[in-house]
């Protein structure tokens, strides 16, 4: 079907065009031969209705030959022919009506004018169905950019989640390593920590797998697997690490992109409290500030210890997922001052009834 008959306001606004195409060829007729407004507006309306539905043919034909290239020449004669053909059909239909007015009813001019009229048709038809053509080239070019420009789009985006998924692949990894060195340090002096260690293991990595499987979860999931997390590291440290939270309960709901917060206390753990002798505190804050939310990890560092080149996994890791996840309002600040390394994530806090709206 035609793109102009789909919408029945797409198809009023041409029929109101090819009326107002009517008065202008009924004009022209007067001109060629004198006759009343009557007349000519009787003879000149409908033709120009049928017109407009001939010079839609031409949709078929600009589809069937694309002016493309090499083809381009040949894409130019259908056009011709087509317009020759249209043309004397559209006159010959035309032609029989002007008969039928002038025999039954008496209007219109009489056999010697009904010719000359049908000349002046075909004059007409002739560049009107060509300017049809070129207009439905320009249609199929626009659509064509446009399916381009769809797929373009839905190629980033096919490109963007495979990097997502991946990049949430290799936390697991990363953090499985992390967490059997830190076993097998416990199986010699402390086998029950040990066994403890494994069973908070298994759990944890049975709610990542649930959680890493979802585009967003709410801050409350996120914290609780962070709770999970902790209890097994909590096993390896013992007293040597302490957990501060300030929690603003009013943004558990709002939804963030799959662990993301956990690398970051996993990164202050291990940079942090593990190369302090005596231990120390990660301070987990969670706060909201206007239209963005606010998660902060900060824990104690060496003062004599040489500062790490690079970032690390987990860092490099979260700062690239916030570059795939495309968002202005989300990016991730880490600063070390005064023997603490504060790692600040910055989100726009969208709640559970927003992402449902959008």
């Amino acid at each position: 079907m035609h793109p102009l008959l789909a919408k029945p306001a797409r198809l009023a606004l041409y029929l109101i065009t090819c009326l107002a195409d009517g008065v202008l060829l009924a004009g022209l007729l007067r001109v060629v031969t004198p006759r009343p407004w009557f007349d000519a507006l009787v003879f000149a309306l409908p033709i120009s209705i049928l017109f407009g539905f001939v010079a839609l043919s031409a949709w078929w034909v600009c589809r069937a030959h694309p002016m493309h290239g090499s083809r381009a020449a040949n894409a130019i004669l259908y056009a011709i022919v087509a317009a020759a053909q249209s043309s004397a059909v559209w006159v010959a239909l035309s032609t029989l009506y002007a008969v039928a007015l002038s025999v039954w009813f008496h209007i219109g001019p009489d056999r010697a004018d009904i010719l000359r009229d049908a000349v002046t048709l075909f004059a007409a038809g002739l560049p009107l169905y060509l300017l049809s053509v070129v207009l439905h080239y320009l249609v199929l070019a626009f659509e064509a950019s446009h399916t381009a420009e769809r797929l373009v789009l839905a190629s980033q985006v096919f490109a963007r989640e495979a990097e997502l998924r991946a990049l949430r692949a290799q936390l697991n990894p990363h953090f499985l390593f992390n967490s059997l060195n830190s076993i097998n340090a416990l199986v010699g002096p402390d086998p029950e920590g040990a066994r403890r260690m494994c069973e908070g293991l298994g759990d944890f990595l049975r709610r990542t797998l649930a959680l890493g499987a979802r585009d967003a979860v709410t801050l409350g999931e996120e914290l609780a697997l962070v709770d999970r997390y902790l209890d097994i590291e909590q096993v390896r440290f013992g007293d040597r690490l302490h957990i501060e939270r300030v929690l603003d309960p009013s943004v558990t709901g709002c939804q963030v992109p799959p662990l993301l917060l956990q690398p970051l206390v996993e990164n202050a753990i291990k940079h942090g409290i593990q190369d302090c002798v005596a231990g120390g505190t990660v301070r987990l804050v969670t706060q909201r500030h206007g239209d963005s939310l606010r998660l902060s990890v900060e824990n104690p560092v060496e003062e004599d210890a040489p500062r790490r080149r690079g970032e690390g996994v987990g860092l490099a890791n979260v700062r690239r997922r916030l570059e795939v996840f495309d968002s202005r309002e989300a990016r991730l600040d880490a600063e070390r001052s005064n023997g603490q390394f504060r790692v600040t994530l910055t989100l726009p806090a969208l709640d559970g009834e927003e992402v449902d709206r959008g």
